[in-house]
């Protein structure tokens, strides 16, 4: 009978410790309140128009990170749309597709510590995708920095001298150089160098709390995800995000004119482009 008390005061120290880890989590994406949203020139366009038109252009994009949550949508959503006329996919390793769908992607294998050797995977493309990133826990501070900050930098680099003139990245909400939080920090950081790269069009993506179930989801970060999918449905969506909902967000952006060359999506200009765009 001492063994069920014990177990059963355990799971409830577990379960408050994860519930202040939400609340917290909450308050802070609260502090970070969305700006006025993102203004385009083109949003009263229709879209299946601007899809026609851009697609009559044979461009072709790349994208960086295509095996993540983020990533392997967009991918999707792009093959979907049928927007280019070549895809290359850009990473450490071979992916593996059974549709016939994915049949047509060219893939680049590159060793993301000697980037400046891959150079030609770069090259030829005129819009590149980033959904790059690691985190602190899963690659330690070292790993963290290295993905999200000097992968990602040297990416843009090489895309830019590979004559890219359009780079989408996806940051994160609250993102900012001169945060005490290294997430936060490093994002911002990268955000503010790819800018002074010069890219004709630099759109920058910040999420809240993307909304996907992930098998190696710890139970904290799975708490927090059916937390903020709960209050997303009945609140605002400034603080979550389906995943979904960002990947399509960001294929029609693409197709938009806004009215600066740098512009920056908080999470509700995503929720809204995103939500637009699968009508």
């Amino acid at each position: 009978m001492s063994v069920v008390k014990l177990l059963v005061s355990t799971l409830g120290k577990a379960t408050g410790i994860l519930t202040i880890v939400v609340v917290v989590l909450a308050a802070v994406l609260i502090y970070f309140e969305d700006p006025d949203p993102v203004k385009y020139t083109s949003m009263a366009e229709d879209m299946k128009t601007l899809e026609e038109n851009f697609r009559q252009q044979n461009k072709s994009c790349f994208i960086l990170g295509a095996s993540g949550e983020t990533g392997q949508v967009v991918l999707k959503e792009l093959l979907a749309r049928n927007l280019f006329s070549k895809i290359t996919l850009i990473g450490r390793r071979q992916l593996t597709f059974e549709d016939k769908a994915y049949e047509n992607l060219v893939q680049e294998v590159v060793d993301f510590e000697k980037l400046d050797d891959y150079a030609a995977a770069f090259q030829g493309h005129d819009v590149g995708y980033c959904c790059l990133g690691t985190t602190k826990a899963k690659a330690g501070t070292d790993g963290f920095i290295r993905v999200d900050h000097d992968y990602v930098m040297k990416s843009a680099e090489l895309a830019k001298a590979g004559g890219s003139t359009q780079f989408h990245l996806e940051s994160s909400r609250g993102a900012d150089k001169s945060s005490s939080f290294l997430y936060l920090k490093v994002k911002g950081q990268v955000e503010a160098e790819i800018e002074a790269l010069g890219f004709d069009r630099y759109a920058i993506y910040r999420p809240g709390v993307l909304l996907v179930d992930r098998q190696e989801s710890r139970p904290a970060e799975w708490l927090a995800r059916k937390f903020f999918s709960a209050f997303s449905a009945v609140s605002s969506t400034s603080m979550a995000i389906p995943v979904p909902v960002v990947a399509k967000a960001m294929v029609s952006n693409t197709l938009l004119q806004p009215e600066q060359k740098t512009e920056i999506l908080e999470n509700k200009d995503i929720a809204s482009l995103g939500k637009s765009a699968g009508k």
